[in-house]
């Protein structure tokens, strides 16, 4: 069948992670249940362009928003890019489709005063999960790195002796950040208590929980949410607003825009200028204060 050849095609030759091969699989089951309903159509490769719009309006009619509507058209025309590739199809028929128009997401980054105060006032238990949470939120805002690469870190891809770690991110693909020396001082501590966990050492993660297991994403979201909570009245406290945090601080201060795509992972500059909004305003503060025609 046509679209399992889709699924492994998307999770051998694409590496994409089996989290997002199943949300392609749903979208596409979907759009099947839909034919097979409206039209009695077995096969959705011969589905037409009007089929695949009233499939879009029937979506919209549920109140799913227009980002969920588009994130599963999405991985419809992927399909019939697959199909027209392996010669399945002579015409894509969401070629000239244009997405719903969304609104833009506002994430609004943690203050230069809120990590302050997260990193350097409040206080944490000095235990292993007290010293692993604090790691687990600095590591995010020294780094930026994403949470599935914080769970998936390896004990053998932190260098302390180089101060860096290596990272595995989206399409397997490789790269090495930088460690800060309050970040190298907190692993050698974690990794101090770490030992005496049980099945610690055989675990291949860095992060595991109190009972030596490979730490887990909801565990990873109740450490950040919970402690921002302390200090944080914004609605989104979450460790991808953390990412947020570290690409929004490191612009504000200067650095180059290429090197912070680098450090983030990201394939393209465009990934990364979304993160610019918020130094602009910082430099529209700097440049009023500065500029002689102000004075």
């Amino acid at each position: 069948m046509a679209i399992a050849a889709f699924i492994s095609y998307l999770s051998l030759e694409k590496k994409y992670s089996p989290h997002t091969v199943k949300a392609y699989e749903k979208d596409l089951t979907d759009f099947c249940v839909f034919c097979k309903t409206a039209y009695e159509l077995s096969n959705i490769e011969d589905a037409s362009y009007p089929m695949v719009r009233n499939w879009i309006v029937s979506l919209v009619e549920t109140k799913i928003s227009n980002r969920s509507v588009n994130r599963k058209v999405s991985s419809l025309k992927s399909y019939f890019k697959f199909l027209m590739k392996t010669g399945s199809i002579q015409t894509n028929p969401l070629a000239k489709h244009k997405a719903l128009k969304t609104a833009k997401k506002l994430e609004i980054p943690f203050s230069e005063a809120e990590m302050e105060e997260m990193l350097n006032v409040l206080p944490f238990e000095n235990s292993f999960e007290g010293v692993r949470d604090r790691l687990v939120i600095e590591l995010l805002y020294a780094t930026g790195m994403r949470r599935a690469e914080l769970i998936n870190l390896k004990l053998q891809n932190v260098d302390i002796s180089n101060r860096s770690i290596k990272v595995l991110g989206k399409r397997n693909k490789e790269r090495i950040i930088p460690l800060l020396e309050s970040t190298i001082h907190l692993f050698i501590e974690y990794f101090t208590l770490r030992k005496v966990i049980e099945n610690g050492e055989n675990s291949q993660t860095v992060f595991i929980t109190s009972k030596g297991n490979k730490i887990y994403e909801t565990l990873v979201y109740r450490i950040i949410n919970g402690y921002f909570s302390k200090v944080s009245s914004k609605v989104k406290k979450s460790p991808h607003i953390l990412r947020h945090t570290f690409a929004t601080h490191m612009l504000n201060q200067g650095a180059d825009l290429n090197s912070v795509k680098e450090l983030l992972g990201h394939a393209s500059l465009a990934s990364t200028q979304v993160y610019t909004h918020n130094s602009i305003a910082e430099l529209k503060k700097v440049h009023s204060k500065a500029h002689p025609r102000n004075r």
